[in-house]
């Protein structure tokens, strides 16, 4: 199917257009070299194994590799569709502009030390990037690993990859190679691969969507440092898994160390971890924080399903492996409850009668007596309403050892679960300490994924809980922009939020004694003096709470200017926060993924206490509801410990007004209320403070 680019995309021709990069007709390597410690000789290499015609440039040699080569692409003669290039950065210009004089359509650029080395290097890439977008081609890289296609027959890249159906994105050619080992380790291969590189170009979210519509690819890997516009990415991917091609993402910046490597190796700019765990679960995004999380539940997206709940059935064949794996789901949230009478006797109908059948099963030696019970119980749990998913551990496919004609009935045995889970529908997966034997192969040949570790197993039946507990909320469109904000000062800011419906407490801001009483005449004591002008007031001693009396106020008034000076005050009616919670919410504008939505608990004190959740927004209340809900302190929002609930829609309201005004205000860096008092009857907003980016 053809797949078009999101509206935001950067200018060029659709990614839909990308055949050109994966089944090109014809293609030229512009630097193919017999030195065999350099590019140029390892992807000439590769491409000669195929069968399309490849063009191999060099000018200064007469052969390469023992064929015969030609001086620049333009001499070829007859028509190149990809031009793979792998000549010094100082030489790269010349041979882009070679390669699209030759008719190329799609350039994908090994060179180094181009936008990655300086700005100069910046600005050359950024003219190469105009030129090629101009003769409508699209360039790969530069800095980059190659291309490869299995379908088409296409190996441009630097080392062969095991043939499969897994899209591979990446950054990083290094964790393009170690993803690619772990994968066959389950027996799982690659269907594609294209190293982003420099992004300069074609950057991750249009490989997405390429890989989106490609036949052979069943899910997709992503390593990305950098991802420009993250909310075309999330929008690429989101419309990924609707066309039944899960993403798995491995990114980095969750620790500074992180962040100092990325910067350092492709000059990325690496977008934070909350922001990043928000996108994920905002498009349905599988985050995961290495290689082998990627490769483990890369096998359980293309072979298992996702499961109706999280009741889990343990079946094991040792009482000791059926203990650990409940504990190990048990870790993973999953609900290891016991088994209603009717399934049990089912289950004991097929075991001996030492086995334990309540949940955990243990078959008690019944594998050893009799090899197909294994699938006459996997039957049984699968097929009851009592059991969303079914988590087998222990010794299976270490059976066939006994003997050739065990050997061959664990075969049988195995593609008969494989079968029978099919055929009901159910989610099995299987951790075993035979993980690499004819039973374990025949039940991944049937669609089962295989472990060998309990944990993983584990870990990875608990992500496909949580893809059905926890689906994708989608990414919020943005707003059109509203007339931009210029004044941010206290009170500009305060009327800017109450005309968007967020509800303040009664205040007036005062300059002098003289109109302090005037206010203060208008409102209700007790009063709050702030002084305005200061972000952190509150920890100078700025924030003056509970003023009886007109005595008090003055004296608050004289100390606070005495001390700070601040070029005018608030005062504000004091609000009853009897039973209140005090909530920071605010909305910040992230250079890739645009207005995050922050909530979190403790005020002034959130800082301290870091209970934060995000999400893209703009949010709806039903969301902002979510949000609130989700962190770790919930229940003080919920009514713990004999405290009366708050109103969660009054506070959920707030949230979700805040972020539709920052999603209309692009120019607003920080929009901020700490604190928001979350209260039995209502929401207040009892403070505001806007930063323009």
């Amino acid at each position: 199917m053809t797949i078009t680019l999101d509206a935001t995309s950067r200018s060029g021709p659709a990614a839909g257009s990308l055949a050109a990069l994966f089944s090109p007709n014809a293609v030229a390597i512009i630097g193919a070299s017999d030195d065999t410690r350099k590019y140029g000789n390892w992807i000439a290499v590769q491409a000669l194994k195929g069968d399309r015609p490849v063009h191999l440039v060099n000018r200064t040699r007469a052969t390469v590799l023992g064929r015969a080569a030609v001086r620049s692409a333009v001499s070829v003669g007859s028509p190149i569709d990809l031009a793979v290039i792998a000549v010094p950065a100082a030489g790269f210009e010349e041979a882009v502009d070679d390669a699209l004089a030759a008719g190329a359509r799609a350039i994908v650029g090994i060179s180094a030390g181009l936008g990655e080395a300086g700005e100069e290097g910046r600005r050359l890439e950024e003219r190469i990037t105009a030129k090629v977008r101009a003769a409508g081609a699209r360039m790969l890289g530069p800095n980059c690993l190659g291309v490869l296609d299995h379908g088409s027959g296409l190996t441009l890249a630097s080392n062969e990859f095991p043939v499969g159906s897994i899209g591979v994105i990446s950054q990083s050619g290094n964790m393009a190679l170690e993803l690619a080992t772990l994968l066959v380790d389950h027996g799982l291969g690659v269907s594609r691969f294209a190293s982003l590189g420099n992004q300069a170009d074609l950057d991750a979210a249009d490989l997405i969507e390429a890989y989106a519509g490609h036949e052979g690819t069943a899910a997709i890997a992503v390593y990305c440092e950098d991802f420009h516009d993250g909310r075309r990415f999330a929008r690429a991917a989101e419309r990924a898994a609707e066309a039944g091609k899960p993403v798995v993402l491995l990114t980095v910046g969750a620790t500074d160390a992180s962040v100092r490597n990325a910067k350092s190796h492709t000059g990325a700019m690496v977008s934070s971890g909350i922001v990043v765990d928000a996108a994920c679960r905002a498009a349905g995004i599988e985050q995961v924080s290495s290689p082998a999380q990627m490769a483990h539940l890369l096998q359980a997206l293309v072979r298992s399903r996702v499961p109706r709940g999280s009741r889990t059935a343990v079946f094991a064949d040792g009482g000791g492996q059926a203990s650990v794996a409940s504990d190990c789901a048990a870790a993973q949230g999953l609900e290891v409850a016991e088994f209603p009478a009717e399934l049990q006797a089912a289950v004991a109908a097929e075991l001996p009668a030492t086995a334990a059948v309540s949940n955990p099963v243990d078959v008690a030696g019944g594998g050893e007596q009799d090899i197909m019970c294994f699938p006459r119980v996997l039957e049984q749990l699968t097929a009851s309403p009592a059991v969303d998913a079914t988590l087998m551990s222990g010794y299976f496919g270490g059976y066939g050892s006994y003997g050739p004609e065990l050997a061959a009935r664990e075969i049988e045995a195995a593609r008969a679960m494989a079968a029978s889970t099919a055929a009901c529908g159910g989610t099995v997966v299987v951790q075993t300490m035979n993980w690499q034997s004819a039973g374990a192969d025949a039940l991944r040949e049937g669609g089962v994924p295989v472990y060998r570790g309990i944990e993983e197993a584990a870990w990875v039946l608990g992500r496909l809980a949580r893809r059905q507990a926890e689906p994708a909320t989608g990414i919020p469109l943005l707003p059109a922009a509203a007339t931009p904000v210029r004044d941010t000062g206290y009170y500009p800011s305060r009327a800017l939020l109450a005309g968007a419906g967020i509800p303040f407490i009664p205040a007036a801001e005062v300059s002098t004694e003289e109109e302090l009483l005037g206010a203060a005449a208008g409102l209700s004591y007790p009063l709050v003096l702030k002084a305005l002008g200061d972000d952190h007031k509150s920890d100078r001693g700025g924030v003056i709470l509970n003023i009886a009396d007109e005595p008090g106020l003055l004296t608050a008034w004289r100390d606070v200017t005495a001390r700070l000076a601040p070029p005018a005050c608030s005062v504000e009616q004091m609000a009853d926060l009897s039973g209140a919670v005090e909530l920071l919410v605010g909305i910040r504008r992230d250079p890739r993924f645009g207005p995050i939505v922050l909530v979190g608990l403790g005020g002034v004190f959130a800082e301290i206490l870091r209970d934060v959740r995000c999400a893209l927004g703009p949010v709806s209340v039903p969301q902002a509801r979510d949000l609130l809900l989700s962190l770790r302190g919930a229940a003080l929002l919920t009514g713990a410990r004999g405290r009366a609930p708050v109103d969660l829609d009054a506070a959920a309201d707030v949230v979700a007004r805040l972020s539709e005004l920052a999603a209309a205000h692009p120019e607003i860096a920080e929009i901020e209320c700490n604190p928001v008092a979350a209260m039995p009857g209502g929401a207040l907003a009892l403070d505001a403070r806007i930063v323009l980016g």
